[in-house]
């Protein structure tokens, strides 16, 4: 079992920052990558970004030059999504989610709410 625990969300205006934070403990030896999802009401979740135990990361297009993600050196079990010049339509509920050896998402966090504001 991985327990997963985002944090750093908020109200924001667009144009400003957050970086949100992700937690992983328990059997972290089962992680392969750590991703970070989001879902705005009535939209479909969708992939913001990745990052793999070796450290390869993926970044969506629609937040590429905005998002970064990494993880911490000392703590490698937690990642960070930095979002920089926010926009309206990244309002959204913030998750991150383990992915095993074997491709799957079994362990998601509750998620962050993410509010931008014009």
């Amino acid at each position: 079992q991985v327990q997963l625990v985002e944090s750093g969300g908020g109200p924001v205006q667009a144009g400003g920052s957050l970086k949100l934070s992700c937690v992983a403990s328990g059997d972290t030896s089962s992680i392969d990558s750590i991703h970070w999802y989001r879902q705005a009401p009535e939209l479909q979740r969708e992939l913001v970004a990745a990052i793999t135990s070796g450290g390869i990361t993926y970044v969506a297009d629609v937040v590429k030059g905005r998002f970064t993600i990494s993880r911490d050196n000392a703590a490698k079990n937690t990642v960070y999504l930095e979002m920089n010049n926010l926009k309206t339509e990244d309002t959204a509920v913030y998750t991150c989610a383990v992915q095993d050896g074997m491709g799957y998402l079994p362990y998601w966090g509750r998620g962050t709410q993410v509010t931008v504001s014009s």
